[in-house]
């Protein structure tokens, strides 16, 4: 059975052009081709940089940004309360106003104490400031360094120049050592994030990312297997362009340096515009789509490939409305504006838009001398709510 699916998996139709063949590819007279199994390094290769960035994060990006000044804010924990621990844990983080004050009733509390002990219970959950300083600090060597590299890869090659030349005499086109490792260590370093996915920061958009990382993963193993190496390095390259530039911007975001933050954000907005709203749709997906089969019939990995393209430039668009909003704060405000992405650390003096704390009365409630007669309706409604009637639905 196993090797009938093998046998079905490497149909040649499923990932050459037609009328070519493996025997094709196959290394010979000192020429080597890419081969599927070569991907296989990329395993051990990605256990081994989530240990490095265990090292670097640890060693580097933790006294740099002591250095640049990244202090943790004081959190005040939250007195350990059973009932409100399980209403957190079971029912939700944010109580409606209606629940606040019947758990206040249940607990004796009042309902600015309970209001209090939600927010520094979700702040317990927040990722700390050097922790987000670490992981951006991380990212950015990375990616500074693959983008270096890349470009030491391609910048004599014809294809990076003219894209059209990525399918000269494809399939037949031979492995050049430096790109395979170039290729090998960035699709290493997806499958690390995957890795690492539930202890990083969690951030608004992480379904996009998440998909981001599996369409990634698969365009680099798929292009790697059908000898696509040529188109699959210049998206990587195009990517990478902006990427460092982010994570820059996010540290000197924790740093509090706002001036090169926001000057870093507005070079990051332009770069991720010019690369992926227009060299990305007119130059790698037009020759992908029209310029890759004027000398060869379409197939199914010209139509696969494609649909991953497609799936990146979805997400492209998604982010690029996230940074128009965050530019559009940025030029109302004369600075930039929190990520829109992450969860923002509460006060204790926030108060939610709820009631504030006053005198405590025997069922919970609060009273203020600027409050609605005790007989009003408002004040009947928080009197059932304490006493544990709900509102019927």
């Amino acid at each position: 059975m196993l090797s009938s699916l093998n046998a079905w998996l490497w149909q040649e139709k499923l990932w050459l052009p037609p009328n070519c063949s493996w025997e094709q590819l196959e290394d010979r007279d000192g020429r080597v081709f890419a081969h599927p199994h070569h991907m296989l390094a990329a395993l051990p290769l990605a256990l081994v940089l989530v240990a490095l960035r265990i090292v670097f994060e640890r060693f580097v990006g933790l006294p740099l940004g002591r250095w640049l000044g990244v202090r943790d804010r004081v959190r005040k924990p939250a007195k350990p309360n059973a009932t409100l621990e399980r209403h957190f844990l079971e029912t939700g983080r944010r109580p409606q106003e209606s629940q606040m004050a019947l758990l206040a009733a249940q607990c004796g509390l009042t309902l600015r104490q309970t209001q209090r002990w939600f927010r520094r219970r979700r702040n317990q959950d927040r990722p700390c400031l050097s922790k987000k300083f670490c992981e951006a600090s991380w990212r950015f060597a990375f990616y500074l360094c693959t983008f270096v590299g890349g470009v030491s890869v391609l910048y004599n090659e014809s294809w990076l120049w003219t894209p059209v030349m990525c399918w000269e005499n494809y399939p037949n086109q031979t492995l050049q050592p430096k790109l395979y490792w170039w290729y090998l260590l960035e699709l290493s370093f997806y499958i690390s994030l995957v890795i690492t996915l539930p202890f990083d920061i969690k951030r608004k958009d992480l379904k996009e990312q998440v998909a981001h990382h599996v369409v990634t993963i698969t365009l680099i193993t798929f292009s790697y297997s059908a000898n696509l190496l040529r188109i699959g390095s210049l998206v990587l390259l195009l990517h990478d362009s902006a990427d460092y530039l982010l994570e820059a911007c996010k540290m000197f975001n924790y740093t509090r340096f706002t001036l090169v933050c926001d000057a870093l954000f507005l070079i990051f907005s332009f770069v991720f515009f010019f690369t992926r709203l227009i060299l990305y749709p007119t130059q790698i997906i037009y020759t992908t789509y029209y310029e890759s089969i004027m000398d060869r019939g379409p197939f199914f990995g010209y139509y696969f490939f494609n649909l991953l393209l497609m799936m990146l430039q979805v997400l492209h668009v998604y982010w690029f409305g996230l940074i128009l909003r965050m530019l559009i704060n940025f030029f109302r405000k004369g600075q930039m504006a929190k990520d829109i992405r992450s969860d923002v650390e509460e006060s204790d003096s926030s108060d939610d838009g709820l009631a504030p704390e006053g005198l405590q009365m025997k069922n919970g409630m609060t009273h203020e001398p600027w409050a609605a007669p005790a007989d009003g309706p408002r004040s009947r409604a928080a009197r059932r709510l304490a006493n544990g009637h709900v509102p019927g639905t």
